[in-house]
């Protein structure tokens, strides 16, 4: 099984790179993401998943070993295969799709092609509670506040809410979705007491 390849990009397409290693061509399957990364000439190393099947082996590469973990959990999905789990990933960035999950936020994910609101509807229930903790899910609404938040000092707040109300018992998914929409209706310099309170108060609702 190949994990990873470097070498020189010989060429892109659509969904695709050929990836020249020392004199071999690799056909790797990306993501948009991906893809705007590479430039041919350029020397890169892509993470590699490989899928084995009876009749083809195809290669799909990823500039970051996150994206590549990402598209190994969306895979897991019912009703996402390659092309959808791609195309998920070439509509939202690893953090950006870690936040649309904890705000059960349905719409973004329909962003990407092929993804109607049924298969929206299911790739939040499923994986809302199951993202690992180093694929960013926590640090993702932290580090990428709400817009009410990006220019003011609430990310450590809201870490500071969220370990709270995950102390309490709380999902992490589930404490970071209610702290997300608790700064957005509390604004950037909420300290973390009020957005607990405020947090605990959206989860009443839910």
């Amino acid at each position: 099984m190949i994990g990873k390849l470097r070498g020189i990009v010989d060429s892109t397409g659509e969904d695709w790179a050929i990836l020249d290693v020392a004199g071999v061509g690799y056909l790797v399957h990306c993501s948009m993401r991906t893809l705007g990364d590479l430039h041919e000439g350029d020397p890169v190393t892509l993470f590699i998943e490989t899928q084995v099947r009876e009749d083809a082996i195809t290669l799909v590469g990823f500039v970051s070993e996150a994206e590549r973990d990402w598209f190994r959990l969306v895979f897991t999905v019912q009703g996402v295969g390659t092309r959808v789990a791609l195309s998920l990933l070439s509509a939202l960035s690893p953090s950006d799709l870690a936040s649309a999950l904890a705000r059960e936020d349905k719409k973004s994910i329909e962003r990407a092609n092929g993804v109607g609101p049924r298969l929206a509807s299911r790739i939040v229930t499923e994986l809302k509670d199951k993202v690992p903790a180093r694929l960013g899910l926590v640090s993702a609404l932290t580090a990428a506040p709400t817009e009410k938040s990006v220019n003011g000092s609430g990310g450590g707040a809201m870490k500071d809410a969220i370990s709270a109300l995950a102390n309490l018992g709380y999902p992490p998914a589930q404490a970071a979705g209610a702290i997300a929409a608790a700064a957005d209706r509390l604004g950037a310099e909420a300290g973390p007491e009020v957005l607990i309170r405020q947090g605990l108060k959206e989860l009443a609702k839910s």
